[in-house]
């Protein structure tokens, strides 16, 4: 009986006082009602009747189960307690008046009170307020009598049994008082090895069925250990990590001797936070347990997971709280420096066709030529940086439209002759009459061809040749820009396509530019759902092959332009989701 009132404790009492408390509340609650039933169908039923015995037989019952139960629901006593101390005063003094007064055996019943209390409470306190209820119910019987008509009584030899029993019962209490160490311990504080280490140890079947489970349950899960028996463990397990719970168990009835693995295991709400993230890390040992097909099996807290996972949570935080810092200082200063760029650049041309008088030296208008090219260097790096900064923040508008895939690879051709010519490198066009058109932002594959051809120019030598080609295959289109320059080592792959780097570091690099085009490119690709792939032989060339879907993204229309959100460009060695990086053997 004392494990079972046990299990009625509320799982938020966890001192072993309160507890104890609770427990012996619960227990003489469950206990009462049967000496009350008694002594009102010897006492009361010839007085006043059949009926009036059954009703408040059942009233004893309902009220004392009813304070049992509220006690074991709220896990709070005491309001229950004083209530229960009223009804016990109350009923006491109608025994002792049925039985004739206090000349009767059955008013030695009066000790039952303070002892109860104290029993219940471990306290003087508690044992004073006991002796008061007594004293009321002694003064109560003489008006109970004149008020309840219990008919004439007669004090027998029975009216013994009701104190007797009583004390049958105060005997093994105060024995195990008096005897700790021949009493059986209390299970809430005994000394096994399941109470004692901090963690819920349980005992399971073959297929993984709860059938025992330690009371450090209420402790660590927050729930009475009857709740994990059977399928309770297994209901309460992540979703994704009953795959390794049941692959461990797996195991374990194949013979293997222990396992451990870690989960997470839903606990109860407090009702105080957030109802969605009410799981927490556990770790899990699986062992044999001394009977056969039955498994030991060790739930205990993992505080170093937990922790790892609040850190990582803030990293990813500060990392993206990071990344908008940075992408609105680059817009915000790439525009600022956009309105006095283009100032230069106009107010340059202006003096160069010599709109207000000749130059006197030709070395000013070469000064002047070179204040003009590099202000124009410097407006498509700063254009360059909006282009990928509004990328990387998914803010990049794009408009589909249809158009002749040739027409985009002549207007490259035009303006990338000129570059060409310079290094005496011969740019051809080798598109296949099947190419047709393509639904696609014009100005965003113009600019991936005119960046892929720069890139090819930049890095082959004097007398190299540069092709631009392009078939299509199936419902995608494929083209590509093929030189033959100084390729990328492998070790380099790893660092294509990251903004403001360059394959030659700062000390040995020939090559000028920013690092932004590649960077642009994947970025263009994947807000058109297409891939991209790069094959290079170091001293041999590079090829940078480009996919894309012929009727443009899913769901875009042509007269629809829209937003494609794109997260920020993280190449990888050999590939990322904006399209893989692949060297040639």
């Amino acid at each position: 009986m004392a494990a079972g009132c046990e299990r009625m404790v509320h799982p938020s009492i966890l001192g072993q006082n309160d507890r104890r408390c609770q427990r012996r509340f619960i227990g003489v609650m469950l206990a009462a009602p049967f000496f009350a039933a008694s002594a009102a169908v010897t006492l009361v039923t010839s007085g006043m009747g059949a009926a009036v015995t059954m009703a408040a037989i059942f009233a004893t019952f309902g009220l004392c189960w009813f304070a049992a139960l509220l006690v074991a629901a709220s896990g709070k006593m005491a309001f229950a307690g004083q209530v229960a101390l009223a009804m016990g005063s109350l009923a006491l003094a109608g025994v002792i008046a049925a039985a004739d007064g206090l000349a009767s055996p059955v008013a030695m019943l009066v000790v039952a009170l303070p002892f109860e209390a104290w029993w219940i409470g471990a306290s003087r306190r508690d044992a004073l307020w006991g002796a008061i209820a007594a004293s009321l119910a002694i003064l109560l019987q003489a008006l109970a009598g004149s008020v309840f008509p219990f008919g004439p009584a007669e004090i027998t030899a029975w009216h013994w049994l009701l104190p007797l029993g009583w004390a049958l019962t105060v005997v093994p209490r105060v024995a195990r008082l008096g005897n700790p160490a021949g009493a059986q311990l209390d299970p809430a504080t005994d000394d096994r090895l399941e109470n004692i280490i901090d963690a819920v140890v349980l005992r399971a079947g073959r297929h993984g069925e709860v059938l025992d489970a330690s009371a450090k349950a209420r402790t660590i899960l927050k729930l009475q250990p009857e709740l994990l028996f059977g399928s309770g463990l297994f209901d309460r397990i992540h979703l994704s990590d009953r795959v390794a719970y049941l692959s461990a168990l797996a195991d374990m009835r194949d013979g293997t001797s222990a396992r451990r693995l870690d989960l997470r295991v839903r606990l109860p709400q407090n009702g105080n936070g957030p109802t969605a993230d009410n799981y927490r890390p556990f770790s899990l040992e699986l062992m044999r347990a001394e009977q056969e097909d039955v498994f030991a099996l060790v739930l205990r807290e993992n505080d170093e997971l937990a922790g790892l996972r609040e850190e990582l949570a803030a990293a990813k935080e500060a990392a993206a709280s990071a990344e908008v810092a940075k992408g609105r200082f680059l817009a915000v200063v790439s525009h600022e420096l956009r309105t006095p760029l283009n100032a230069i650049i106009g107010f340059s041309d202006m003096l160069l066709h010599e709109m207000f008088g000749t130059f006197k030296d030709p070395r000013q208008k070469e000064y002047v030529g070179l204040v003009k090219e590099s202000g124009q260097h410097l407006l498509a790096v700063v254009t360059s940086i909006l282009d990928v900064s509004r990328i990387e923040a998914g803010a990049y508008a794009t408009e589909p439209e249809p158009f002749r895939f040739v027409e985009a690879v002549e207007m490259c051709q035009s303006m990338m002759r000129l570059q060409a010519e310079a290094k005496n490198i011969d740019l051809q066009a080798q598109i296949a009459p099947d190419a047709g058109e393509i639904n696609a932002d014009r100005r965003a594959v113009q600019q991936i061809l005119i960046n892929l051809v720069s890139n090819a120019i930049k890095f082959t030598p004097d007398g190299g040749d540069v092709v631009v080609g392009a078939k299509r295959i199936g419902s995608r289109l494929h083209f590509w820009v093929r030189d033959t320059g100084i390729g990328i080592a492998e070790e380099d792959f790893a660092n294509l396509g990251k903004p403001f780097m360059q394959i030659q570091n700062d000390y040995t690099r020939r090559f000028e530019g920013t690092g932004l085009g590649l960077s642009l490119v994947k970025g263009l690709v994947a807000l058109h759902e297409g891939t991209m792939s790069i094959e290079s032989m170091p001293g041999e060339g590079t090829t940078v092959t480009i996919s894309l879907p012929v009727n443009g993204p899913k769901g875009r229309s042509a007269d629809k332009p829209g937003v494609l959100p794109m997260p920020a460009a993280k190449a990888e060695t050999k590939g990322d989701r904006h399209g893989s990086l692949r060297k040639t053997a």
